[in-house]
């Protein structure tokens, strides 16, 4: 089996970013919590992910602190995976995704499904990224300010003879 390559430890937010969701599987698992998904059998049978695999994805989710692990709802004796704060904050990221996949991969009219605001059922407004003034900003308006590699520590020169 290959090694996957880590950035955890990388200076780009977006490598520790896709370091701690890891792939596509932990995504959609996100994205069922966010539409209801609780049990491990209810992620199952919504991603057809075999059991293996969903095991280690919501073990990983829950280690990275994106999901916890809680009591039955029910009361029963089986347990939930909840969203914790960090995982809610991958809202934004969920919305993206889908808004870009209504704009590139669905034609006009092929029917798809729909995120919609909860009080009046209207889709959502398209995310937009804005300047700290408020003005719209695209891929042209904005530039990554990479980190400064660290100094090298100088070298000590070889101590001087006198002659």
């Amino acid at each position: 089996m290959v090694r996957r390559t880590r950035f955890n430890d990388s200076d780009c937010p977006v490598a520790r970013s896709v370091d701690a969701i890891g792939d596509w599987w932990s995504l959609l698992i996100v994205r069922d919590a966010f539409d209801g998904s609780r049990r491990f059998g209810e992620f199952q049978r919504s991603l057809g992910v075999a059991k293996n695999i969903l095991t280690a994805r919501l073990r990983a989710l829950v280690d990275g602190g994106v999901l916890e692990v809680v009591p039955a709802s029910d009361g029963s004796a089986y347990n939930e995976y909840v969203l914790t704060p960090k995982g809610r904050d991958l809202f934004n990221v969920i919305v993206a995704l889908r808004q870009w996949g209504e704009a590139h991969f669905f034609a006009p009219d092929e029917p798809h499904s729909e995120m919609v605001d909860r009080r009046d059922e209207h889709p959502l407004h398209a995310l937009e990224v804005r300047s700290a003034d408020g003005r719209r900003i695209g891929p042209d308006d904005a530039v990554v300010k990479k980190v400064a590699p660290p100094a090298a520590a100088p070298t000590p020169s070889a101590p001087s003879v006198p002659s």
